[in-house]
């Protein structure tokens, strides 16, 4: 067995140490190169209007379910009032992506399907966003945030 010596301690040493700052370096690229940016510019000024659109949207009573059907590669939205019937939407918008970076980030167009919404889009497996924006007729902002999990 061979003697261990300072230079054998210096290079385990050196090279523990490198592969750790080789590892941090990776790991800190790969959180810059993925980050799809900010919510919004300024959280204090988004804040201060807050609470009136909140109350303004609640007072729609909107809920939106969502439906992905991977073989035919078709999402649907269904928008209801409070009482359960189709919502009077005069514009809607939506953004598809991952929730952890924006390159696969998508804005496709909604046709209206009877009481319902649709988009043809490909989804790949895996978590997704959905970031809905609709108007009532009355100009009303109804946002919402829905998180979905297509399967393999």
């Amino acid at each position: 067995m061979r003697e261990i010596t300072g230079r054998h301690v210096l290079f385990f040493t050196v090279g523990a140490f490198g592969v750790i700052i080789a590892v941090n370096l990776l790991m800190a690229w790969k959180a810059i190169s993925t980050f799809p940016g900010l919510e919004v510019a300024n959280s204090y000024v988004a804040s201060q209007d807050f609470d009136k659109r909140k109350a303004e949207q609640q007072a729609l009573g909107w809920t939106v379910s969502h439906d992905y059907n991977r073989g035919s590669g078709r999402l649907t939205l269904k928008l209801t009032d409070a009482a359960g019937q189709p919502a009077a939407v005069r514009d809607i918008r939506i953004l598809l992506g991952r929730t952890t970076e924006a390159r696969e980030d998508q804005q496709p167009a909604l046709a209206q399907v009877g009481s319902s919404w649709e988009a043809d889009v490909a989804l790949g497996t895996g978590k997704w966003l959905l970031k809905v924006e609709a108007y009532a007729e009355d100009g009303t902002l109804f946002e919402q945030r829905l998180d979905f999990f297509v399967q393999g």
